[in-house]
């Protein structure tokens, strides 16, 4: 097997998703916003332009490729990664050949600013699960947490999504991502209720700081205040509201390291910052073996470790969390 790929990562343990087979469409960081807790951290290329960002035949090739070698439980193929993913122009292309060459659902997690675009539209009608954001209820809460293209609006974001609700046949959850003292006011509860009265998504999936933000001083909304925003929301729009939690299935983990393994780890917290429990439990290896991998990576100055108030997160030179506010966060010069 390939030991790193370009644009295919994980499979990833999802909190929402299980295990989840990442594709990347996307250069770091292009986006059509600049969220505060994004993990990829601050957005280089805030863009509205829609191109082939990546190969779509390359990519199109490394999928075939891993799908064939791969000896790792998938659950679903996911659309995410360095930016958001409907800015590339042959999403729809690589969605096609999933729907006709693999047995897994196609999942696309989309910040939904361009699904006002018919032609964004009609590449993510053939997925099963799109999961769009919705994370203000008012153009300042917008703004502040989002950081948008100055092209876009939260009406407009809205609209778009509510439009593709009436077209998608598929699974369409709506992810909110809640920030003490920024949208958890019972104002800012309302506003949001009323926004997603007006979309019906199928259910709404509350979230909060996992892994390290953008910014440095962001923290993860406590699980009360979370149970209180679900029931107010529930109440208010008559729509199934989840907090997003942590369920990992048990496997059997293995104390051997295949010569790809390494590879793969890099691919994957080069996108997504991970602890090392999370690595051992996304390659089913016992943690010390990852531990000891690490600490090689590590010491070839190819990772570094980032020390969080949610533990230590591990990611790439190049990777996410170098270039995020959380690395200011850190009390260890060994991140």
């Amino acid at each position: 097997m390939k030991d790193r790929y370009e644009y295919i990562f994980g499979p990833v343990l999802s909190r929402r998703l299980g295990r989840s087979l990442g594709i990347d469409l996307l250069p770091y960081k292009t986006c059509s916003l600049n969220c505060l807790y994004c993990e990829c951290g601050p957005t280089t290329n805030l863009t509205l332009e829609r191109k082939e960002y990546v190969p779509t035949r390359e990519v199109l090739r490394e999928l075939e490729e891993f799908l064939k070698q791969n000896d790792l439980p998938i659950e679903v193929i996911t659309f995410s990664g360095s930016g958001e993913p409907t800015l590339h122009s042959g999403i729809g292309e690589i969605i096609h050949w999933i729907k006709g060459h693999t047995p897994y659902p196609v999942c696309v997690l989309t910040n939904g600013t361009l699904l006002y675009r018919s032609d964004v539209q009609k590449d993510l009608l053939p997925a099963d699960i799109v999961i769009p954001s919705l994370d203000a209820g008012d153009e300042e809460t917008f703004r502040r947490i989002n950081r948008p293209h100055p092209g876009l609006s939260l009406s407009q974001l809205v609209e778009g999504i509510r439009t593709f609700r009436q077209a998608f046949r598929g699974n369409m959850p709506l992810e909110v991502f809640v920030l003490p003292g920024i949208n958890d006011s019972w104002e800012s509860v309302k506003k949001l209720g009323e926004r997603i009265r007006y979309i019906k998504p199928d259910t709404v999936q509350l979230n909060s700081l996992d892994r390290p933000g953008t910014e440095p001083d962001l923290k993860p909304e406590p699980i009360e205040a979370l149970r209180d925003i679900k029931v107010a929301l529930e109440s208010q729009t008559g729509i199934p509201v989840h907090i997003v939690v942590s369920q990992p299935k048990q496997h059997r983990l293995k104390t051997t390291v295949s010569p790809s393994l390494r590879g793969k780890i890099l691919s994957l917290i080069r996108r997504r910052p991970s602890t090392l429990d999370q690595i051992s439990r996304v390659f089913l290896v016992d943690p010390e073996t990852v531990e000891q991998l690490l600490e090689e990576l590590q010491g070839q100055g190819l990772i570094r470790k980032v020390e969080t108030n949610r533990g230590e997160f591990f990611t790439t030179k190049e990777g996410c969390s170098k270039r995020s506010g959380a690395e200011r966060n850190t009390q260890t010069t060994s991140e």
